[in-house]
């Protein structure tokens, strides 16, 4: 409607200053908003602009070829960068950051309204604050994450940008960790949680993760499995410590130690971790699968499905080449 009332406010002014000109000042008189003519060659000018007039009140306020690009009825499609890294020193099959995030790719592209890349994020990496400014979530799996975070200050100013307009952001396993205690204040409000500093705590062991909040979305159809796993835990979270949840504890040294959590952050974006990731293997699990990818699509404010996501997976992707 605004439209049709700038067009045809647009169209009487030309035909007003026509008729001016043509018939000078006093040949129109003006009442109640519409131009009245003592001539019929005036008259038909005037009908034309009232034609004009009702036609865009009438109708939809846009012009001819003035219809919308986009369809507002369908849902945007979220953007996640999947950043990994290459080897970085560990035994073959564990740290194997580009295989992981590749089955993990595979069953984020099964979801709807997501748009996942993977992308090889090793230093120095200059595309990267171009590429975080046009994504709406991040998920690192790669080695010291924390340190790397903030290891180029407009890649620290990128990250920082995407939580304040509210992005998802995901951290798996050495993702989270850094081996100095300074990268931990950076980090925790924009990832929640941190493996980090010298008194950083992780044990390979066997251990079936309990699920510690079955009534998250996250953990919607997550029925975990044993497996062995080097897990991160006495982890260095966000306050106060009620807000972030906890989703996975596993018990070490006899007591119940969260590996995988949540975290609505005050900027109104979602965070979430999993320390688990060290064994490629484990990545054969469907548990271990959909738990990840749920968490991925949670931080990106995306439904899951009553029946969890479909995570299954052909056997080769599985394998290491």
């Amino acid at each position: 409607m605004a439209n049709a009332i700038r067009s045809t406010s647009w169209f009487a002014a030309g035909v007003w200053g026509c008729d001016r000109e043509m018939y000078g000042s006093s040949a129109i008189r003006v009442h109640s908003g519409f131009a009245v003519a003592g001539s019929g060659r005036r008259r038909i000018r005037l009908l034309a602009l009232v034609v004009f007039l009702v036609a865009g009140l009438l109708s939809d306020g846009r012009l001819p070829g003035d219809e919308p690009c986009v369809d507002h009825a369908a849902a945007p499609v979220k953007r996640v960068l999947l950043l990994a890294q290459g080897p970085d020193g560990h035994p073959v099959a564990t740290h194997e950051y580009v295989a992981g995030l590749q089955i993990l790719k595979c069953c984020l592209d099964r979801a709807p309204g997501v748009q996942a890349t993977l992308v090889k994020a090793d230093e120095p990496w200059p595309a990267g604050p171009e590429l975080i400014d046009q994504a709406d979530g991040v998920v690192l799996y790669l080695s010291e994450g924390a340190k790397w975070f903030q290891q180029d200050l407009k890649r620290l100013a990128a990250l920082q940008r995407l939580a304040n307009r509210g992005g998802g952001c995901g951290v798996i396993h050495w993702g989270m960790g850094c081996k100095e205690a300074r990268h931990i204040a950076a980090f925790v409000p924009i990832f929640g949680g941190c493996h980090g500093g010298p008194d950083r705590q992780y044990k390979v062991l066997t251990a079936r993760p309990e699920v510690a909040l079955p009534e998250h979305p996250i953990n919607t159809r997550v029925v975990p499995a044993a497996i062995e796993e080097e897990f991160y835990y006495r982890l260095k979270f966000a306050g106060p410590a009620e807000s972030v949840r906890p989703l996975l504890r596993v018990d070490i040294d006899g007591a119940p130690q969260t590996v995988g959590w949540a975290w609505e952050r005050p900027d109104g974006g979602r965070a979430f971790g999993f320390s688990g990731g060290h064994f490629h293997r484990n990545w054969g699990q469907p548990f271990y699968r959909r738990f990840v990818a749920q968490g991925v699509l949670w931080t990106l404010k995306l439904p899951i499905p009553p029946e969890g996501l479909d995570v299954e997976v052909a056997a080769n992707a599985l394998r290491l080449e």
